[in-house]
């Protein structure tokens, strides 16, 4: 099989008019160069080159090859040109605030491509609340931030969705139930509730407000969701979370889902007060092909 490489050598085989001057422009030992056009010949099936003793001299067929090869090779140095020229346009920073369970589960992989793409793009992230993005939205401090739940009327680019579950002891009553059965919204906020935030401005108690519906008897409120399954496996009362918050250990607790289930979905959006920067546009327009 050829390669970019066995093209190269053999043009600077019959520029250099010998195996071991071409292997040395090429960066190749001789032994590698001679083996590889040996294998070029066997490949075509067909001599490209005459041996002599001082001097390597391509055949009539040689020549027709070597001179395609060469517009090959021109052809792509030009490409190459091209993408140099652009690269301009494709330099620059992009500052990004998330809250770290979403940077990490959805905006990370992407990013990694990204930067394959667009090496010459700088990308920083901070992790902040979902309030503190909408703050360093408004303030300009920042070019793109993901938020919950985008308002329609604000242009967004999903990154992905997640719905709510209970989160129960195992011991409660509502747990007792079949393995496949879920629990309402209604009777779950009837219950004695540890209210975990993660930090954002959506949570249970927003969940319950979009509805109609209040948590009556909060015995405790916790940001961390890793406090709130501990607090609901000592029994001091059941949660909702976000399923990608959800434990992998998850002894003494039973998780359900919602009877009618409630999705959150996590959004990259701009700045309100200028349109994005051929950066920030072209990594958009990137997770808009995905």
């Amino acid at each position: 099989m050829m390669n970019l490489m066995h093209w190269r050598l053999l043009v600077a085989v019959a520029d250099h008019g010998s195996i071991t001057a071409a292997a040395g422009h090429v960066g190749m030992t001789q032994s590698a160069a001679s083996q590889a056009m040996a294998g070029m010949e066997a490949t075509l099936g067909a001599q490209l080159f005459t041996r002599e003793p001082r001097k390597t001299l391509p055949t009539a067929l040689g020549l027709s090859v070597i001179e395609q090869a060469r517009v090959m090779l021109g052809a792509l140095q030009a490409i190459r040109s091209t993408v140099d020229e652009a690269r301009p346009m494709l330099r620059g920073t992009i500052r990004i605030a998330s809250f770290p369970m979403v940077l990490a589960t959805f905006l990370t992989p992407f990013l990694q491509r990204f930067r394959q793409l667009y090496p010459g793009i700088d990308v920083t992230t901070l992790d902040v609340t979902d309030n503190e993005v909408l703050t360093l939205l408004e303030a300009d401090l920042i070019d793109l931030g993901v938020v919950l739940n985008p308002k329609p009327e604000r242009q967004a680019t999903i990154l992905g969705r997640d719905c709510w579950m209970a989160v129960l002891p195992t011991n409660h009553p509502l747990a007792q139930r079949p393995a496949d059965a879920s629990v309402s919204l209604e009777e779950l906020f009837e219950q004695a509730f540890v209210l975990a935030t993660g930090g954002c401005s959506a949570n249970a108690r927003s969940l319950g407000a979009a509805v109609g519906l209040t948590l009556r008897d909060i015995r405790v409120e916790v940001r961390e969701w890793s406090s709130a399954f501990s607090l609901v496996r000592e029994g001091v009362g059941v949660t909702l979370v976000p399923e990608m918050a959800l434990p992998v250990e998850r002894q003494g607790l039973r998780v359900m889902p919602l009877t009618a289930p409630r999705y959150r979905e996590f959004a990259l959006v701009g700045s309100p007060n200028r349109p994005p920067s051929a950066a920030a546009a072209a990594l958009l327009k990137m997770l808009a092909e995905r």
